[in-house]
């Protein structure tokens, strides 16, 4: 598939993908939606990729919210849809891919912006970068899961504050909530979160896709997350990177995980 929006770059087993659309600071609109979602779902399915980071292009913007000139003019049942295909097609998406993902936040982070950063596994950012879910100063919510993940990561009164008055944090703010990993310069962003995703590439992709599964299992109404850790825990003694990582282990080598 050819992208209109974004880039996407293969370096050993980490893809970078790029949100490219500098003129509108990198904002979300439905091309740019299901571009990432078509983007993802291949590295996803790519047993040479261990980890997708995500980044926008320049050195304002992350992403800097919605398109908001796309549904200016919804009424209920479209936005209604609206919201539920976003997290349908990406934001629930990429928090449920068995491939780590991280978010190197590199400018602004606003609205859709943080919440696709949101999730993500985990974020690093660039120390200008500002973010916020300034929804309601335009008389909506933040629709695609700012209401749900913000509090899981910062805590609800927190959430509260900074989604009733549509502010921004800063990097080193957004670090002490724990909204953000961790805070680097520009110019040492990826390469800091290159470092991370070959820490990870290193570990087992079986063992790295049921620890996902079982921590969202947590945030999950319904669903018991000791029950799941129980049976991905289980499960990851039938497979060959289990056999590899013990065997590696006692024979005092490093492993070589096929990832199956």
């Amino acid at each position: 598939m050819k992208y209109v929006n974004i880039l996407s770059e293969v370096n050993n087993s980490i893809v970078t993908i790029t949100i490219n659309r500098p003129k509108k600071l990198n904002a979300l609109n439905k091309e740019t939606i299901n571009e990432l979602h078509h983007v993802f779902k291949e590295a996803d399915l790519d047993k040479n990729i261990k980890v997708i980071m995500v980044t926008g292009s320049g050195e304002k913007a992350f992403v800097a919210g919605a398109d908001i000139s796309e549904f200016a003019n919804y009424n209920v049942e479209e936005g209604k849809v609206l919201a539920a295909t976003g997290q349908e097609l990406l934001f629930n998406f990429i928090e449920n891919l068995s491939t780590p993902v991280i978010a190197a936040i590199n400018g602004f982070a606003l609205g859709g912006g943080l919440e696709l950063a949101m999730a993500c596994h985990f974020r690093v950012a660039s120390d200008h970068a500002k973010m916020g879910l300034p929804e309601v100063s335009l008389g909506v919510i933040p629709g695609y899961g700012g209401t749900q993940r913000l509090p899981q990561l910062i805590g609800k009164g927190r959430a509260m504050e900074l989604i009733m008055t549509a502010g921004m944090i800063d990097a080193n703010s957004a670090l002490s909530y724990g909204l953000v990993n961790h805070v680097t310069n520009l110019d040492e962003l990826l390469p800091f979160c290159e470092k991370i995703a070959d820490k990870i590439a290193r570990n087992s992709p079986v063992a790295i896709s049921a620890a996902i599964r079982a921590v969202n299992a947590n945030f999950k109404d319904g669903v018991n997350g000791f029950s799941t850790e129980i049976q991905e825990f289980g499960n990851c003694f039938g497979s060959e990177d289990f056999k590899e990582g013990t065997t590696a282990f006692l024979e005092k080598r490093k492993a070589d995980f096929p990832g199956e």
